[in-house]
């Protein structure tokens, strides 16, 4: 099937990026999958959730296998957070969904909010702006909720936006930023695909795509945290900034399209 061709070749090549930069792939696969316009929107979140969550299990368990130092119990309270956003994030999406008359206007309300968090991430990445150092259970909670919530709304996996409010609020390092937020991104995407197990079920869904999807993000995954751990916290710096504008790009121009 040449859909599934192309599928697996934009996910391959998103998740490898997506793992070294910590965003996680489906900043980049919602995007491209919307501009290739071969499935509805509700289904494009489906796939990009899948493959994500793939990617989030191979990256950190070939980070920690390398060697990665990860504090589980900062992970475990953003990821309680992470869950909790991830389920309220899916049912907004689903409101958003039943509530317009077409994907069109929730494609769009996607598009906006996608293209917020990606200027944030940019800005505070590029200017480098100051740090608070939070300690504390609530404040993981808090973080894992926001990113939970839009990880599972924005059908993006997590994104730039992990990135940047998790150096934002704890003031790790960009590289300990990236593996807590593939970390983070796995609860968030578990949450949302539990929730469509739950609810909707996967009859809406094409489930012949996933041979494509889950070996593409296997794939993709062990590559990107292969290179995160061979070049320095600068080189993913800009690998960062440039997909955010890559992406941004891509954004504006499937906004656009909409209108035309």
């Amino acid at each position: 099937m040449f859909k599934g061709f192309v599928y697996f070749l934009v996910i391959v090549l998103a998740n490898t990026v997506g793992a070294i930069s910590g965003m996680g792939g489906g900043v980049i696969i919602k995007p491209v999958l919307d501009f290739i316009a071969a499935d509805p929107v509700g289904a494009v979140s489906f796939y990009s959730s899948v493959a994500v969550f793939v990617m989030s299990i191979t990256s950190t368990v070939r980070q920690v296998r390398a060697g990665a130092s990860v504090s589980w119990r900062f992970v475990l309270w953003i990821a309680g957070g992470s869950i909790s956003g991830g389920f309220l994030g899916n049912h907004t999406f689903d409101f958003f969904l039943n509530s317009f008359s077409s994907g069109t206007g929730v494609h769009l309300l996607q598009i906006i909010l996608t293209m917020i968090t990606l200027l944030f991430a940019l800005f505070y990445n590029h200017f480098n702006f100051g740090k608070f150092y939070l300690r504390g259970r609530i404040w993981y909670l808090i973080c894992g909720l926001i990113l939970g919530f839009l990880a599972s709304l924005l059908g993006i996996g997590g994104g730039p936006i992990n990135v940047a409010l998790l150096i934002l609020m704890f003031g790790v390092t960009i590289k300990e930023a990236t593996v807590y937020s593939i970390c983070t991104i796995f609860f968030s995407q578990l949450s949302k695909l539990g929730t469509i197990t739950l609810t909707t079920g996967f009859a809406l869904y094409d489930l012949s795509i996933l041979f494509y999807v889950i070996p593409a993000a296997i794939i993709g995954g062990f590559l990107g945290a292969k290179v995160s751990r061979l070049i320095s916290a600068k080189q993913v710096s800009r690998v960062f900034e440039a997909v955010i504008l890559i992406v941004l790009l891509i954004n504006l121009y499937n906004g656009f399209r909409l209108f035309l």
